[in-house]
């Protein structure tokens, strides 16, 4: 595999000239939005946001910040705009029998489908839970004929896994971050000397539901014992 020289990025699969080159930039066209089992279509846009507040600890005869930590849980929330589509409007089009904001009496979930491998093994599952719909805007305009469906959500948990896991939340699956094609090396270790399970891999992965890592045993002993908790 040849690299460049000072980043180790990904040029082509090796130094000779016979066009072994590759394309290592992920795009929008490996990407499919489930729910449940069913595809959406028509979908010109997806974004997604997580946030969490994070607060610094001051104290009195220090200049500067002694500490850091989270405050608040992580929120995700995210958008989507969609060409009304096939006589879809957009909450139709996620598989929902109902058009208006106040008819949605419970959650759903999204399944982000990532296909830049062809190893459906190595193929990301991104999975959205709890979906509720805070927001659909559209409008109807001379200058432009085509109808664009907006629609905001917010979502109580996020995780990813590889597709060669379990998607069950309550079993979690493979974790994502195992350094990309590249294999690059960092602090990875899948227990600690104990046995423990790495904790920032079961928020990842969702594993028995969990929605992060704050709540796990130990966050005040990490780097004490050589192992990253």
């Amino acid at each position: 595999m040849a690299n460049a020289p000072n980043t180790q990025s990904t040029l082509s699969y090796d130094t000779s000239f016979n066009s072994r080159n590759r394309t290592s930039t992920s795009i929008s066209t490996n990407i499919i939005i489930m729910v449940g089992k069913n595809p959406v279509g028509a979908v010109q846009s997806m974004s997604i946001s997580e946030k969490r507040g994070i607060k610094q600890i001051d104290e009195v005869g220090t200049d500067g910040h002694v500490d850091s930590v989270p405050n608040a849980s992580t929120n995700i929330t995210g958008s989507c705009d969609r060409i009304r589509f096939d006589r879809l409007r957009i909450a139709e089009a996620f598989f929902r029998g109902f058009v208006h904001v106040a008819s949605q009496a419970y959650p759903f979930d999204i399944v982000i489908i990532d296909k830049q491998s062809r190893d459906s093994g190595n193929q990301i599952s991104t999975i959205i839970r709890n979906v509720w719909i805070d927001g659909i805007d559209y409008a109807y305009t001379a200058g432009d004929w085509i109808i664009t469906d907006k629609m905001t959500w917010q979502a109580e948990r996020i995780y990813s896994i590889l597709n060669n896991g379990s998607s069950d939340v309550t079993s979690g699956g493979n974790p994502v971050a195992m350094g990309g094609t590249r294999k690059i090396e960092f602090e990875k270790p899948s227990s600690t000397a104990d046995g423990t399970t790495f904790i920032e891999r079961l928020a990842d992965t969702g594993t028995a539901g969990r929605g992060g890592s704050l709540d796990a045993a130990g966050l005040i002993d990490i780097g004490s014992t050589g192992n990253y908790f």
